[in-house]
């Protein structure tokens, strides 16, 4: 779960352009505070612990066993969707059980040893803290290098050439080929097929400020 913050967006971004996107992520809320003062909103800085799970039963990973809990910005990437669709609308104290369908978690990739391909992950989570954020990164800005809004296959093969490496090191398998994934974000993200990919049709992050 804690990946670069740059490898993150990348993974949110351009993850799930060549994944089946079938199956509904799941909440079940387990526990809930009497009291509710402040409930977890995009852009918000979450501290929480978790234990995560194949649907088989075999845990992959658990905050609670390092007794040290994860904190991420929420709604902008730096986590799996699964987490940043499922953790919102929160209140400290509460505890819920998600169920992330592959498409909102690592697709078809997978992650490193322990998180196989296709694989439904099973989150225990509780929300110990909610704190204001910083403005997200904006990763459309990051692309554009000519600042015509708007991003070219050039542009976007650029970027991944800097995020690839940090992808394959952080463990992702089966990552495509360079060219295959530049066609398959724009066959993702080129609504109007112009050869370019509009700041409007861009579907990461691409704000300065929330």
């Amino acid at each position: 779960m804690k990946t670069n913050l740059m490898l993150a967006l990348f993974l949110a971004v351009f993850s799930c352009v060549v994944c089946d996107e079938t199956g509904e992520l799941d909440i079940e809320v387990k526990e809930k505070p009497s009291k509710c003062d402040r409930k977890s909103k995009k852009g918000d800085m979450l501290s929480m612990h978790y234990k995560g799970t194949l649907d088989d039963g075999t845990e992959f990973d658990s905050s609670y066993e390092r007794n040290d809990p994860f904190q991420f910005q929420l709604g902008i990437g730096q986590v799996i969707k699964g987490w940043d669709q499922g953790l919102t609308d929160m209140c400290v104290g509460e505890k819920r059980r998600l169920t992330i369908p592959p498409h909102l978690g690592y697709g078809e990739a997978g992650a490193g040893d322990r998180i196989p391909p296709k694989a439904t992950l099973i989150f225990e989570v509780e929300l110990l803290k909610i704190d204001d954020g910083p403005a997200p990164v904006n990763v459309f800005k990051e692309i554009d290098s000519n600042a015509d809004a708007q991003l070219s296959r050039e542009e976007i093969s650029d970027y991944l050439k800097k995020q690839l490496p940090q992808a394959e090191a952080a463990g992702l398998k089966d990552v495509p080929e360079q060219d295959k994934l530049v066609e398959d974000i724009f066959q993702h993200e080129d609504k109007d097929r112009n050869g370019f990919i509009s700041h409007e049709e861009f579907s990461g992050p691409k704000h300065d400020e929330l």
